[in-house]
């Protein structure tokens, strides 16, 4: 455990005014989101979309850190370069997903819990060699009626902390992502005292696996309405929640807090980040990492076709530039108006 090559990464993860591209999205995924905009899911088609994003001119700027998959790891650039060498001669620390996706969790209906600790020592081991720098390690937690249950609180919590303490055996900076899902009619009430109780039961779980927290990089839901509930909070309200829960439950000497945008609008995204991130006095530094809230115009854009490249690159751009400003508080709705 190289604890200065940890502290280095970790604190270059939540540089200011950077985030992180979260571009780990599993071959299913990709086929879903391609055939959105008609194209076929290829291993070749899914190297030169993320070649797009990683190759975007004057991105570096925005992007700390990009989360790769396991396939796009041993891929390169269309003139040779493995990806993660590509990036890290960015200036942008190459990371990998590395848990094995969700499954239903035993003897708790509507449940899921992940799995993927086994030979995880091993896996890092190699990913460390080909170029990663921190992982990242998904749990869910559904909000329904009677859950999440502490049955699923605890065995998503153990799992974090177990592969939180492999990563950090390896000198790699862990990513904790315990999401609370936006899909369903709860109140952002119920989001709230879901997603406390959460980030009590993960943080309880690292600190009885030893795990350093001033090593471990928090990627966060944010508290908001559920998808089908009758009233959407605003963005003041979604703000103050996520940053008491935040509050009542991180410590102070986490290196920062890292948000995914969980099926938020793109917009909508960059304004919740910014209305947090504009709030004075906070302990960690907050920032993105964004799946399809940075994807989303690129993939529109591109629809597979090569004359779209250098328009695709231009919507990337922009939005890695608004949430640049929002994870600094300086984001304006006008300045989306702008670039329209």
């Amino acid at each position: 455990m190289d604890k200065q090559l940890l502290s280095t990464t970790a604190a270059a993860m939540v540089a200011k005014g950077k985030g992180i591209l979260a571009a780990d999205e599993s071959s299913g995924t990709c086929e879903t989101r391609f055939k959105s905009v008609g194209v076929e899911c290829t291993e070749e088609s899914r190297r030169a979309y993320r070649g797009l994003l990683f190759t975007t001119p004057g991105v570096q700027q925005y992007l700390s850190g990009v989360i790769l998959f396991d396939e796009t790891m041993r891929q390169k650039t269309a003139e040779g370069d493995p990806f993660p060498r590509y990036l890290a001669k960015q200036g942008i620390i190459p990371g990998i997903k590395v848990d094995k996706g969700v499954h239903d969790l035993a003897l708790a209906p509507g449940e899921k819990v992940t799995e993927g600790l086994d030979g995880l020592s091993k896996r890092l081991q190699e990913y460390f060699a080909l170029g990663a720098r921190f992982a990242k390690w998904r749990a869910v937690i559904t909000i329904g009626e009677g859950i999440p249950t502490h049955t699923c609180l605890y065995a998503n919590a153990h799992a974090l902390a177990r592969y939180a303490a492999v990563c950090q055996a390896a000198s790699i900076v862990p990513i904790i992502e315990p999401e609370v899902l936006l899909n369903g009619s709860h109140t952002i009430e119920r989001c709230e005292e879901a997603s406390e109780a959460t980030l009590r039961a993960t943080y309880a779980a690292l600190a009885a696996h030893n795990v350093s927290v001033e090593h471990v990089i928090l990627k966060a839901s944010m508290v908001v309405s559920g998808k089908e509930c009758p009233r959407q909070a605003g963005v003041g309200e979604v703000a103050e929640r996520s940053l008491r829960v935040l509050k009542r439950t991180v410590p102070a000497a986490q290196p920062g807090v890292v948000f995914l945008s969980g099926g938020q609008s793109d917009v909508s995204a960059t304004a919740h980040l910014n209305a947090m991130a504009a709030t004075k006095g906070l302990p960690w530094p907050l920032t993105f990492s964004y799946s399809r809230a940075l994807q989303n115009p690129a993939l529109a854009t591109w629809k597979g076709e090569s004359a779209n490249v250098a328009a695709a690159q231009r919507a990337f751009y922009h939005r890695a530039h608004m949430n640049a400003l929002a994870c600094q508080g300086k984001w304006k709705p006008a300045l989306e108006l702008q670039a329209a």
